[in-house]
């Protein structure tokens, strides 16, 4: 088996492909030398032809070390040939009979040592470059030691005489012939039955439990051959018979019996396997071999006999095969059924189940090493689609046996120990002649099998009968020579009953043995592209999606395809890829169904429902609108309305195609490939969180080049619709798709995700920070307080948005479900970072002006000097304060929809942290505070400090302004702001709208930028908050101010001086630091109200 496995590896790779062969064949300087040798071998003169090898010289040393394993391989094949060669000689000197049906075991290992010894001198006559590595090993052996290996005589012979391998063992069996012929004839019994048509296995009621209830729990018995025989290859046999009589092909001529076994072996199958895949590469290389070897020994008869089944089976057998995998289907699908539901029939008819997988295997072997042998008249025949049903039944059958094993060693116990050790007990006492070493070898084994007790399979004991059968191998042996006193061949029941016990015991020690025996597929891994395309035609096809997982289980098939003496190991790909397409292709059903889902959840938004409103208020009012005959707008939930069950809907298809494939995946936990374990559930789960994540961003339907992106009420409908959908796949398949929604959604409250892609937090941070926001900086969107949205304000160039519609009440709550807390605290820091940079401009223009506001600040009860020093400042600051007003403004509405969301979700957890905030003391330490208020902020609450604006404007301290100068630029910033506002009063937009609670240049914004920037700077400082807004407010900085606008004469300034007046009412409305008390103290309240009086009237007016 090594030797087998190492020529093959280099039939296929180093012989086959260039790249892999030894350097030295293919390096061009050395083309000459290794075309010398070749044509000299095995007689090579190295003396008298130095020119043409004076290359090799230098290469000697590294030539022998590359070359030794190659060249003693061809040693041990040398020396198997000898083994084997003297091994047949004492075969025929003791005259051993062979009987395939009475000493199976022996009968077996002498035909399997023919057919290996055959494919073994075969596979090394297609071994093109096995002359250049012999020779150049033996060259470099000879320049390095001044010899030729001791070997190599023998070795280049053997190479010679075998360049026609067939040939060449004709004559070698020629002395074999007689043992060889009978055990190839004891197979007519066996092959026979099982080469029979389909047709025949049906009348028969081949392995149907079900076709005679009667004897449903009578044990399965063989009538006529042994056990064993029964689930016997079938491939292997036609091997046996094909190249056995090739070897003995005299008896042919003589025998009509065995001419009938080779004639309806070569019928089966068009390929020979020699090892492997080596057959798919020498299609009916074989045949035109044998062909010519008959002509060159004047077996004409046989030829014609060759060319005749050989006919018959291109034009033939791929029918009769197709016929059998059909049956074989319906067969295996009944035996799997019944033993699923009654597990105990495992015991009984136990050889039915091997012999179901028997027969199925050999029928996927013959069709996959056809596959690439297609004759073009007869495709349909060996193309099957259906194969992968075949081998989910047979997956089931294995599983069966694997887990209801400790039924089946109950059962085989009883029977070894309650039937067959008295059956076999009587036969040997009936025998006339017993020698003493046979007698003692038959008594233990009465003995082992008499005292097995059902006790021992309770316990787990463990049992091992390996000894038992090797003993009864060597009895084999001992009986089947010509001069035993005991010949095995005058006591046929003996031999048959033994095989039986045997069997027995297999079901009791050795079920994955035999499974692997009966089932074993690992064959495919050497033919990986018939094995694709067979998987690709299965998911094509969705009656057979649903028997997908049967090409994964095959890949756990792989490890019995190695040798133990010669460990080797497969790519992992293969069951990889087929995990892979499976949860790709479930994926692609999930995403259209959800896709249909959302289609249908957008059918029910608010804004569909216009026009149903609209044709239900002009019926009313008998108005006729539209054109006549113009169709009816279906309603949503028409497509649930059916006239009868046979209208199927794209939806029905899909589903129906979703459960088939899911219950593939869901089939199995877990399975295990050259020692690492696969969890077909997990593709499915990484591919359905990967798409997930995707959708999620696409339905945002977010487009840079127009700034357009969905509403958040809107993209949350459909994320509900796609979780829905995505709920429902734990009826078919049992993952966690809890722990789908937390990986995705919570990956989208980040800036990046895992693969680093934007998420709809950044996008719509983005959108709000760059695209809505930019426009009320532009004074095209106003902000309104009374609706607590953002509106369009009518200008020349219409936006392409409707502010209101992203903004309001149910936008934000919608956007705060999509975020969550942390995306929203992301959306909150990019503000932040937004007014940090504002704050920073601010700064700057109070270090210009930073002598004209210190005077100012002391100067407030001085007018002339005010007003003298109000001229020299350089700009104000009104404008960015304006847009710092409106980020915090929209900041309030985030955080009060979040609020809102956090209550409704975790109402006791938010009431708690609210009632921790309201109740923390005031003498609090400040950084104990920020904790809470950061809490806080979290969950959505207001804060007297916003922790956010404090860290956002910490990191904008520099080095080197020392924190005092820091804290003055602070207050002299709180005086800038005061000083300026009575410069509001001249603008035109600076009147106040009732309707609004607002102003259109959302001055009334300032309210909040004042109370929130000095909180923030002032906590930053560690100032008192409390006494510079009293400095700002009482000490007639910014009262004094607006006072003063009633003593100017120019009504273009005082235009709006009432509107501007009730900007000190909002400042100390918003904030918590101030009192109305404060204010009547320095402003009096009847102007407040003049004000308000003023306003208003002056709305009605307008109005009117």
């Amino acid at each position: 088996a090594k030797l087998l496995h190492l020529l093959a590896e280099w039939k296929s790779t180093a012989c086959g492909d260039p790249k892999a062969k030894p350097s030295y064949l293919v390096d061009k300087n050395l083309e000459s030398a290794v075309k010398f040798i070749v044509r000299k071998f095995p007689a090579i003169e190295t003396r008298n032809n130095n020119q043409q090898l004076t290359q090799l010289q230098k290469e000697k040393s590294e030539i022998l070390k590359n070359l030794a394993l190659y060249y003693f391989t061809f040693v041990d094949v040398m020396e198997f040939k000898d083994h084997v060669s003297e091994l047949l000689n004492t075969i025929d000197a003791c005259q051993v009979f062979f009987d395939i049906t009475i000493n199976f075991d022996l009968t077996k290992n002498y035909l399997d040592l023919v057919v290996t010894y055959t494919t073994l001198m075969m596979l090394l006559s297609r071994i093109e470059e096995r002359k250049a590595i012999i020779g150049l090993y033996n060259y470099a052996h000879e320049m390095t030691h001044g010899a030729s290996d001791r070997e190599y005589p023998r070795l280049g012979q053997m190479i010679v005489d075998y360049e026609n391998p067939l040939k060449k063992m004709m004559e070698e069996f020629v002395p074999h012939g007689k043992s060889l012929s009978d055990a190839l004839i004891s197979l007519q019994m066996v092959y026979p039955r099982r080469n029979l048509s389909a047709d025949q296995w049906r009348n028969a009621q081949l392995l149907s439990l079900i076709s005679a209830p009667s004897t449903m729990l009578n044990p399965a018995q063989s009538d006529t051959v042994s056990m064993p025989c029964e689930y016997l290859s079938l491939d292997c046999m036609e091997k046996w018979i094909v190249f056995g009589f090739i070897l003995c092909h005299a008896v042919l001529s003589t025998d009509a019996a065995a001419l009938s076994l080779w004639k309806l072996a070569l019928q089966s199958s068009t390929c020979l396997c020699l090892f492997r895949d080596e057959n798919a590469r020498n299609k009916h290389c074989l045949m035109r071999e044998y062909f010519l070897v008959f002509l060159l020994f004047s077996f004409y008869c046989l030829a014609i006999h060759l060319l005749l089944s050989c006919s018959f089976c291109i034009h033939y057998s791929g029918s009769m095969h197709r016929e059998r995998r059909k049956f074989l289907r319906s067969a295996l699908k009944e035996l799997a059924t019944v033993l699923a539901d009654q597990p105990g029939l495992l015991g009984p008819k136990a050889l039915f189940v091997f012999m179901a997988l028997s027969f199925a295997r050999d029928e996927i072997i013959w069709l996959l090493r056809h596959a690439d042998n297609i004759q073009k008249k007869s495709t349909d025949d060996f193309i099957d689609k259906h194969i992968a049903e075949l081998i989910f039944y047979m997956e089931e059958l294995r599983a069966h046996v694997r887990k209801y094993g400790p039924v089946m060693q109950r059962y085989y116990v009883q029977y070894l120990s309650g039937f067959d050790a008295v059956v076999l007990n009587e036969l040997v006492q009936n025998l006339s002649v017993c020698p003493e070493d046979e007698s003692i070898i038959m008594s233990s084994f009465v003995n082992t099998m008499t005292s097995l007790s059902v006790k021992q399979v309770e316990d787990g004991d463990v049992f091992d009968f390996r000894g038992m059968r090797l003993d009864w191998f060597r009895l084999q042996a001992y009986t089947s020579v010509s001069k035993a006193s005991l010949g095995i061949a005058d006591h046929r029941e003996l031999g048959k009953m033994m095989n039986t016990i045997i069997f027995h015991t297999k079901m009791v020690d050795s079920l994955v043995e035999l499974l692997v025996e009966t089932s074993d597929l690992s064959i495919f891994c050497f033919y990986s592209r018939a094995f694709e395309k067979m998987f690709q035609q299965c998911l094509e096809l969705p009656s057979q999606s649903r028997h997908s997982i049967s090409f994964p289980l095959l890949c756990t098939h792989f490890m019995s395809c190695t040798h133990e003496l010669c460990p080797e190991e497969v790519s992992l790909s293969l069951c990889n890829m087929f995990l892979d397409e499976m949860a790709k292709q479930a994926r692609n059903l999930i995403t259209d169904i959800c896709t249909e889902q959302c289609t249908l959840s957008d059918q029910l938004l608010p804004k569909h429902c216009a026009k149903t409103i609209s044709q239900a208020v002009n019926k009313k009012s008998k108005k006729q609108t539209g054109k006549k005959g113009e169709p009816e707008r279906e309603k949503p939930g028409v497509e649930s309305m059916r006239k009868n069950r046979l209208l199927v809907t794209n939806l029905d298809k899909l589903h129906t195609a979703l459960s088939e494939l899911c219950f593939s995946i869901n089939y199995v936990p877990n399975m295990v490939v050259w020692e690492h374990t696969f969890t077909p559930r997990e593709y499915l789960t990484s591919h359905l969180e990967i798409r997930f994540t995707k959708s999620i961003v696409g339905m945002t339907m977010y487009n840079q080049a127009t700034q357009e992106i969905a509403k958040p009420s809107e993209l949350l409908t459909s994320v509900r619709a796609y979780m829905t959908v995505l709920q429902s796949i734990e009826n078919y398949v049992q993952i966690d798709i809890t722990r789908v929604f937390n990986n995705v959604l919570l990956q989208q409250t980040q800036h990046l995700d895992s693969h680093g892609e934007p998420t709809i937090t950044s996008l719509y941070t983005n959108w709000y920070l760059e695209t809505l926001l930019r426009q009320v900086s532009n004074g095209h969107i106003a902000y309104f307080p009374a609706m607590k949205a953002f509106v369009n304000l009518p200008t020349e160039n219409e936006l392409t948005f409707n502010a209101e519609e992203y903004s309001d009440i149910s936008e934000m709550r919608s956007l705060s479900e999509l975020l969550g807390p942390y995306g929203m605290k992301f959306l909150s820091e990019s503000l932040m970072w937004h007014i940090s940079s504002q704050v920073a401009e601010l700064k700057k223009l109070v270090v210009d002006n930073v002598e004209v506001l210190t005077q100012m600040r002391t100067s407030f009860d001085k007018p002339e000097q005010m007003a003298a020093l109000f001229k020299k400042l350089s700009c104000t600051v009104l404008k960015r304060m304006t847009i710092i007003g409106v980020i915090l403004s929209f900041r309030s509405l985030a955080q009060e929809a979040l609020r809102d969301v956090l209550s409704c979700h975790i109402p006791f957890l938010v009431s708690s942290v609210e009632d921790f905030k309201d109740h923390i003391p005031r003498e609090t330490d400040m950084k104990v505070a920020m904790n809470v208020y950061e809490l806080s902020s979290a969950a959505g609450l207001p804060c007297e400090i916003d922790p956010a604006l404090v860290v956002a404007l910490s990191s904008q301290k520099s080095e080197n302004i020392s924190p005092e100068e820091e804290y003055k630029i602070a207050c002299l910033l709180m005086v800038f702001v005061a000083v300026s506002m009575p410069t509001l009063a001249s603008n035109v937009m600076s009147q106040y709208s009732p309707a609004i609670e607002g102003h259109c240049n959302n001055i009334h914004c300032l309210a909040k930028a004042v109370n929130q920037i000095a909180a923030a700077l002032f906590t930053i400082h560690k100032g008192s908050i409390e006494d510079r807004l009293k400095e700002f407010l009482a000490v007639s900085l910014a009262s004094s101010s607006l006072l003063k606008i009633g003593q100017e004469t120019d009504k273009m300034t005082t235009r709006n001086r009432e509107s501007v007046y009730l900007l000190l009412d909002m400042i100390v409305q918003e904030s918590p630091f101030l009192t109305m008390d404060l204010l009547e103290s320095c402003f009096p309240y009847v102007l407040l109200r003049n004000a308000y009086h003023a306003v208003y009237k002056q709305s009605i007016s307008s109005s009117a």
